[in-house]
């Protein structure tokens, strides 16, 4: 079973402190969040992702924001679980592939869905959702890629976060809405886990059993 099977929000982390970053790891593993991704906007970003698989248990880390094969090398060796990237690059996927790393690249097109197909994936990330047709044009890629699973992510809240998932290719919504900067920033990490409950609490009544 994949990290995206496991839970129905990836939330995203972006830190410039590897503490801070253990801090919103813990404050979203106790809203019941526990896939989690770390993404690669910060000069210190593989430090944290290497501080949360370090110190936080019961969580499965991957790195975001992943955009060349080196990345991959290297995310890898910090201990990234998984690999999320904006877009869909071939070198990125085969490098994932080599070392056995699931691999979430960021599509907007059927042609991007169909090559995606063609080197062997079964989920992708769709980005930005909301600007590309967010739940309606998922519908309508779901209906021609009938075995392909989606992760939208970009522009997804709380406001929407059932309407995506409702659809059913839908594995898992990612967002950066659990983890806002003030927040962050003012040190209280309750607001996180009651980001991260409430987002649980959405998730529960369209997917019971997840």
């Amino acid at each position: 079973m994949t990290a995206l099977e496991q839970t129905p929000i990836v939330p995203l982390i972006q830190s410039e402190d590897p503490e801070i970053a253990i801090q919103i790891a813990e404050a979203l593993k106790a809203g019941g969040l526990t896939t989690l991704e770390v993404v690669w906007r910060t000069e210190a970003a593989m430090d944290c992702l290497e501080a949360i698989r370090r110190d936080v248990v019961g969580v499965s880390v991957g790195a975001g924001t992943v955009l060349t094969p080196s990345q991959v090398k290297e995310a890898h060796a910090r201990g990234a679980e998984f690999i999320v990237s904006p877009g869909l690059h071939t070198g990125v996927v085969e490098e994932c592939q080599k070392l056995r790393l699931d691999i979430y690249p960021g599509i907007a097109t059927p042609s991007e869905v169909q090559l995606a197909t063609n080197l062997g994936l079964k989920t992708v990330k769709f980005f930005p959702a909301a600007l590309n047709g967010g739940p309606p044009m998922l519908k309508a890629l779901a209906s021609v890629f009938r075995t392909m699973k989606f992760m939208p992510t970009g522009g997804v809240s709380a406001a929407n976060l059932a309407s995506y998932l409702e659809v059913p290719s839908v594995i898992a919504c990612g967002g950066s809405w659990l983890t806002p900067n003030n927040e962050i920033d003012a040190g209280n990490f309750d607001a996180i886990t009651k980001l991260a409950q409430e987002a649980v609490s959405i998730a529960g009544t369209i997917r019971p059993g997840n």
